[in-house]
This record gives C-alpha cells, sequence and structure tokens, in this order.
C-alpha cells in the first residue's frame, strides 16, 4: 500500500475527529470535559464503550493470540460479563449517590486523604502503562505501513500518534470522546467484518461453510480445565469478572463515560447493553484470528514470530486495497477510542485528586487542566517508548498482566471500604498499597515451587486485593462509618 495513500487516510480520518470535537466542544468549559455535563444519551455511551474496551490489543493480539491458545479469551470475557452487571447493579449507584466526578473521591470519605490519593495513585500509573502499551501497537503499525517509507524513527512516529489525540481532546474532554468514540467503533467493527467476508470468499465459504470451518478448526478449542494451567477456565472466568470489576467499575477512565449519562437508571441499562454487545465483538475478533491462521496456511505464507504481527502482515499485503484502507481506519480507530479517553481520565484524576481544581475558578481550572493534560501526553510518549525498548512479549498477555499488580490494590480498598465498616489508619495505607504488589510478584515468581506447580494467571488480581484487605485489617480498628 502506498504511504501516501496511508497518510490520506490517517489524515482524513483525523479531519472528521477534528470537526467532530469542534462542534462538541464550542462551548464547553471544564465541567463539560469531565462529566459531559450529564447529558450523554445511554446507547451512544454504550455502542461508543465497545471501542474503548476493545482498543488496539484487542484489534491486533487477540486475533494473533488464538495460534497460541485458542479460544482460551472467551472464559475471560464470560467472567467480564458478570463483573459488567456486578458494577451496573452495585458500583453505578453508588457513585451517582455521591455525585462523584473521580470515583477515588469516595475513598476520600471512607477512609482519609492519604487512602484516596494512594487510590488514586495506583490508578494513574496502570492507565498509563495499559495506555502506553496500546498506543505502542498502534505506533508499530504506523511505523510499517507509512513512516518507515520515509525514515522517519519511531520515537517522531509516537510524538505524532500523541500529538493528534491531545489536540481532538485538549478542549471537549469526555463531552467530545462519547460522540469520537461511537464513529471508531464503527470503523473498528467494520474493518474486522470486511477481513472475515474477505477470507471467506477467497477460501470459497458461504455463511455457513465459514461457521463450520471455524467450529471444526483446532484453534477454535474453547474451554481448558487443567487446574495448574494459565489457561484453566475457572481461572481465565474468575480473573475476567474481578479484572473487569476493577478496569471498569474501579477505573476512572471507564466510569467517567458511564457518569456522563443522565441518571443511574440510563447508566445502568448502557453498561447491560454494552457487555452483550462486547461478547458479540470478542466472538468476532476470534473468530477473524481462526480465519487468519487458515488463510496463511492454505497459502503457504510464513508465520510472523511475533502474533501481533500477523493481522497486519495480511491485512495490508494479501488482501487487496479495500482491506488495507478497512485495517488502517480500522486499527486507528482502536487506538484512538482507548488513548483519547485514557488521556481525559488521566487528566480528570490528576487534577481532581490531586490538585483540588474544584476549589479554583474557571479561568485557573482551564489552566491546570491544560497543563496537565500536555503533561500526560509527554508522560505516554516517555512510557512508550520505554516499552519499545523491553517488550518481549504478546502485548495482551503484558496489559493484563501488569493490571493485576497495580489494580489490586484498589480493588482491595474499594471492597473494605464499601463492606466493612472498620477505620483504617489512613497514613498507612500507602504503605499496605506498595507491599501488596511486591509480595504478590515474588509469590507469582515462585509459585510453581510453592505450589506443586500451580502457575499464577490473571487471578493474581484477585491475590493482590486479599493482601490489600488483609493490610487494612491490621491497620484499621472498631469504629462504625457511614459507607
Amino acid at each position: 500500500m502506498s504511504p501516501y495513500l496511508v497518510l490520506g487516510i490517517v489524515l482524513g480520518y483525523f479531519l472528521v475527529l477534528i470537526f467532530i470535537s469542534w462542534l462538541t466542544a464550542r462551548k464547553a468549559d471544564t465541567q463539560a470535559f469531565f462529566t459531559a455535563n450529564r447529558k450523554s444519551p445511554w446507547y451512544l455511551v454504550a455502542f461508543g464503550m465497545v471501542g474503548a474496551t476493545l482498543s488496539g490489543v484487542t484489534f491486533i493480539s487477540v486475533p494473533g493470540e488464538v495460534g497460541n491458545s485458542a479460544f482460551s479469551y472467551l472464559q475471560f470475557v464470560f467472567g467480564n460479563l458478570v463483573g459488567y452487571w456486578l458494577v451496573a447493579g452495585i458500583l453505578l449507584p453508588l457513585y451517582y449517590r455521591l455525585n462523584l466526578v473521580s470515583i477515588y473521591s469516595f475513598l476520600d470519605e471512607r477512609f482519609g486523604p492519604r487512602s484516596y490519593q494512594t487510590g488514586s495513585f495506583f490508578f494513574l500509573i496502570s492507565k498509563l502503562i495499559g495506555a502506553a502499551f496500546r498506543l505502542f501497537l498502534v505506533a508499530g503499525v504506523l511505523q510499517i505501513a507509512f513512516f518507515d517509507a520515509f525514515n522517519i524513527p519511531f520515537s517522531l512516529t509516537v510524538i505524532v500518534t500523541i500529538a493528534l489525540i491531545w489536540v481532538y481532546t485538549f478542549k471537549g474532554g469526555i463531552k467530545t470522546i462519547v460522540w469520537t468514540d461511537t464513529l471508531q467503533t464503527l470503523f473498528l467493527v467494520s474493518a474486522v467484518v470486511f477481513t472475515i467476508v474477505a477470507i471467506s470468499r477467497s477460501l470459497d465459504l458461504n455463511l455457513s461453510g465459514l461457521v463450520r470451518t471455524i467450529t471444526e478448526d483446532n484453534n477454535s478449542q474453547l474451554f481448558f480445565w487443567d487446574w495448574r494451567s494459565g489457561n484453566n477456565f475457572f481461572k481465565q472466568f474468575i480473573s475476567g469478572m474481578f479484572i473487569t470489576i476493577v478496569m471498569v467499575g474501579m477505573d476512572q477512565d471507564m466510569m467517567q463515560k458511564n457518569l456522563t449519562c443522565k441518571n443511574k437508571r440510563e447508566a445502568q441499562k448502557n453498561m447491560l447493553v454494552f457487555s452483550m454487545s462486547f461478547l458479540f465483538t470478542v466472538v468476532l475478533f476470534l473468530s477473524l484470528g481462526v480465519m487468519l491462521y487458515i488463510f496463511a496456511r492454505e497459502h503457504g505464507i510464513s508465520l510472523p514470530e511475533n502474533t501481533d504481527d500477523l493481522y497486519p502482515l495480511l491485512a495490508l499485503k494479501y488482501f487487496g486495497l479495500p482491506v488495507g484502507i478497512a485495517f488502517l481506519l480500522g486499527i486507528t480507530a482502536a487506538a484512538y477510542s482507548s488513548a483519547d479517553s485514557a488521556l481525559t481520565a488521566l487528566t480528570t484524576s490528576f487534577t481532581v485528586d490531586f490538585l483540588k481544581i474544584h476549589k479554583y475558578p474557571e479561568d485557573k481550572k482551564r489552566r491546570l487542566k491544560m497543563i496537565s493534560h500536555l503533561m500526560f501526553s509527554v508522560l505516554l510518549i516517555a512510557v512508550i517508548l520505554v516499552f519499545d525498548a523491553i517488550n518481549n512479549q504478546s502485548i495482551v498477555v503484558a496489559v493484563f498482566t501488569v493490571a493485576g499488580y497495580t489494580y489490586g490494590p484498589i480493588l482491595g480498598l474499594f471492597l473494605f471500604g464499601m463492606y466493612s465498616s472498620r477505620k483504617v489508619k489512613d497514613k498507612w495505607v500507602p504503605i499496605i498499597g506498595i507491599f501488596a504488589p511486591v509480595l504478590c510478584y515474588f509469590i507469582s515468581t515462585y509459585s510453581e515451587v510453592l505450589f506443586n506447580g500451580y502457575q499464577f494467571g490473571f487471578e493474581i488480581l484477585i491475590l493482590n486485593g486479599a493482601i490489600t484487605i488483609l493490610g487494612l485489617l491490621l491497620i484499621s480498628e472498631k469504629d462504625a462509618v457511614k459507607s
């Protein structure tokens, strides 16, 4: 594909986002940046959240990972569904009742300022790393498709990618993102459908033949029962449930979208509709993965060493121009739909939780918001470049591995705060927050020796949260408080 065509596609896509940003941010103040003035239609939020949740990780890594772990990822997604329903039934009512802008304000009311900032700090670290992983992925694709042809270094590719995101989010924030995510989800899902159709035609398969080919392939195995394996069903399901509770229900990024709905009832409808849409879309991605491997096998194409490169390789070199264009639009949409909201959530959490932006007049609020937004853009660039230097594993695994360590303290803090009436010694909470993931790392590293061959997977998050709760129990005392 011509690099000039790629440039035209990316710039055209970017101009559309700029136009949407202009429409939505013309009269936006800081309140619109943080909450969209609580006026977002729930169905729009639900559709847009599909793209934001899937991101570039799902778009590229999940189809490629099928060759390593078949459909085992779907076991994780089944747990996600239960997690979404728990978030809708338990956490959303709490956040709406407290009328929160930053969800970590709950920890301030429940425990105190140190606990509050501990929860917010771990979110900032988690989201910064997660967004960097996702952006690293799309920047690498753009590097291959365009920048390499002009000998432009990867560092400049990253800077340009972040700059584009900053331009269309710096003013409207979450108000803009609710609308841009809708467009981005459409492009993302359409790219997968276009690719599956193209492969089906090349293999002369109708719909029933396509379904039969996928279900009969060895890569479509769904359930795994070996208790020592990281792909064990119960490990995946339970981990998926808890990962969702923390990475959606206790994550400022995802909750900020939900809290733009008009009321609790509409936010809950959004979450339930989104959860089923998410399941359907993941099945599409896994099915695509099976078809990619079948296509490569039928045409004698050598598989890339890194499974994350399989979909880009085939889409850009073997499926023709229409699919190549759809793929570029899809991967760009996937990256922007998660990164733009991550950047906005990082800005929101930092300005609300640490700078206490609500205390200042509107002019100073705008200035603090602008500086923070720019600061996190620079930090994202730095983390992406560091990740580029050290990455040596599938990104879809890396994201959730990191999340298991950084979201664990958040899980423990929220659960202890919601279901215990004990009062903690607030000044000791940051130490507990650091100790829990460090201990988990050592347990995970030596788990095969300690537990007769047992390997931790995503369930390390649960252990992390449990250790945090135990630590909070040790520094607490009986003192009934209102939750």
